[in-house]
């Protein structure tokens, strides 16, 4: 697990890039406000007024997780008390429970807070292994209708990786496809897994992405699909992105096979912006991104349903190894919560944290060890903490 590093800055996308690809060894406030602009990005519904999160103190649901993720937790809470963040933190643990008919559920008590606060932050939790009840991730992202996963992953300025200038954006469907988990033994040593894609939620998804890339400055989006081979499900899939494409002349619109897609990200990764792609697609994908900036420790993940809810996570696993160790790198808890700082408005707020984080890893002074250095979680968090207080 790795870790990611950028900053804010005033500067629009469009501003920085306007004198092409080059542009992006720009002044070191462009590379910080590019991925301020990236991670801040997530938009919300329409329905969900910017006032109603901006006024006072919120109540965000945090769910800890398992292995590291307690203690990522932890650290992401001191240094949000040290930027004196209007957040107050309701949290849940989230196990699976069984529920009438046999049917698995998250428990009542992280459900009813969900719905109360909309907003939640989570940290790792366990994925089980041919055990008998679901993924608890996948779980959550059904129970709430979290049917954008938006994941940026962008180039860490003094963080050295095979590539440079990576800024793209991944939006994988969240709901369906391979993950819907419908499968069943045909006869004894047969087993048939499903893949069900409907028409809304290819839509739904497609719009989300054509969305996002407009109100971020972004010029393209590519369709990430197999649908020469799977002509109904992924051409439905297709054929909806084709059709939204048409409402949006403004962004450049490019399908690709899933294949040629990996091929090409390795080869050159700048020739992507925004990516929008089926369930398994996404996840297989959006994690090979995020090994072209270091590591899915860099990278912010933020999971976008309807009627206003929205979970941020850090999209590592969870380490036992190391638990309980204060070994464990927060980073990428900490910036998919400020990510959610900025989708709930609170801008000046992720700035600050943002800031304290990326000089703290830049100076290279005070690191866990998979950043390269020596330091434990609570002396990397202490010192983002007292970076955060300067500011204030």
């Amino acid at each position: 697990m790795r870790i990611a590093d950028r900053h804010t800055g005033s500067q629009s996308r469009a501003d920085l890039y306007s004198t092409g690809p080059n542009s992006r060894s720009m002044a070191s406030n462009a590379w910080r406000s590019m991925f301020s602009h990236a991670v801040g990005a997530v938009k919300r519904p329409a329905f969900c007024s910017r006032s109603a999160f901006t006024r006072g103190l919120k109540t965000v649901t945090l769910i800890p997780g398992d292995g590291i993720g307690p203690e990522i937790s932890v650290a992401v809470m001191k240094i949000f008390e040290a930027a004196k963040t209007p957040i107050q933190w309701e949290e849940r643990k989230v196990t699976a429970i069984q529920g009438p008919g046999g049917r698995w559920i998250i428990p009542p008590d992280c459900k009813e807070s969900m719905d109360r606060n909309l907003i939640g932050l989570k940290g790792p939790l366990k994925t089980p292994i041919a055990a008998g009840h679901p993924s608890m991730n996948l779980l959550l992202r059904k129970t709430f209708d979290l049917y954008a996963n938006v994941r940026p992953c962008v180039s860490i300025e003094g963080y050295k990786t095979p590539y440079t200038d990576v800024d793209l954006v991944t939006i994988r469907e969240n709901t369906e496809g391979e993950y819907s988990g419908i499968e069943h033994i045909i006869v004894d040593g047969v087993v048939q897994s499903i893949k069900l894609i409907t028409e809304d939620a290819s839509r739904r998804i497609a719009e989300y992405a054509f969305e996002y890339a407009r109100n971020n400055q972004r010029n393209s989006v590519t369709a990430v699909h197999k649908a020469n081979i799977m002509r109904m499900s992924d051409g439905l899939f297709l054929r909806k992105c084709r059709e939204v494409a048409e409402n949006f002349k403004d962004i450049k619109f490019t399908e690709m096979y899933l294949d040629t897609v990996c091929l090409n990200m390795v080869q050159d990764p700048t020739q992507f912006d925004v990516l929008v792609m089926p369930n398994l697609y996404g996840d297989i994908l959006s994690d090979l991104c995020a090994g072209l900036i270091g590591g899915l420790g860099v990278t912010p993940s933020g999971n976008i349903g309807a009627n206003g809810v929205a979970i941020f996570e850090s999209v590592h696993g969870t380490a036992p190894d190391i638990a309980g160790l204060d070994l464990a790198n927060p980073t990428a808890l900490l910036l998919s919560a400020v990510m959610m700082l900025r989708h709930m408005g609170m801008h000046d707020y992720g700035q600050r944290i943002e800031t304290a984080c990326f000089n703290t890893i830049r100076d290279k002074k005070v690191l866990t060890g998979d950043l390269g250095g020596k330091s434990k979680c609570s002396e990397f968090t202490e010192e983002i903490c007292n970076r955060v207080k300067d500011t204030d």
